[in-house]
């Protein structure tokens, strides 16, 4: 549980992640979604979620082991946040999927 509280206070995009994470529980709330798709959307926000912390522990212990500037350290950092892209990627397509069609919906209705 430090860990999570040292990003949440340090790093910027944890809070990013939290509030996104708020929004898309009270969206999904707000559509009564079914279970399966609480599902699919809660292994986003892990996914999202899980990445960020490993980035935020990549990234300090490259800082600890090389606090100099070197073509490796970069390398572990650049591919650590990558990472995050990739799950940030998989998060946006699960969200256009199960909160899409919900929402379409809605808006039609108004």
């Amino acid at each position: 549980m430090e860990g999570i509280a040292y990003a949440m206070r340090n790093e910027p995009h944890m809070r990013v992640h939290l509030a996104a994470s708020a929004v898309i529980v009270a969206v999904a709330c707000a559509l009564k979604l079914p279970p399966e798709d609480w599902m699919w959307l809660f292994s986003a926000v892990a996914a999202v979620w899980v990445t960020e912390l490993l980035n935020t522990a990549v990234e300090r212990a490259v800082d600890l082991a090389s606090p100099g500037s070197h073509e490796l350290a970069k390398i572990a950092k650049d591919t650590a946040a990558g990472a995050v892209l990739v799950a940030s990627a998989y998060a946006v397509a699960i969200g256009l999927i199960v909160l899409g069609p919900p929402l379409l919906d809605w808006v039609r209705s108004l």
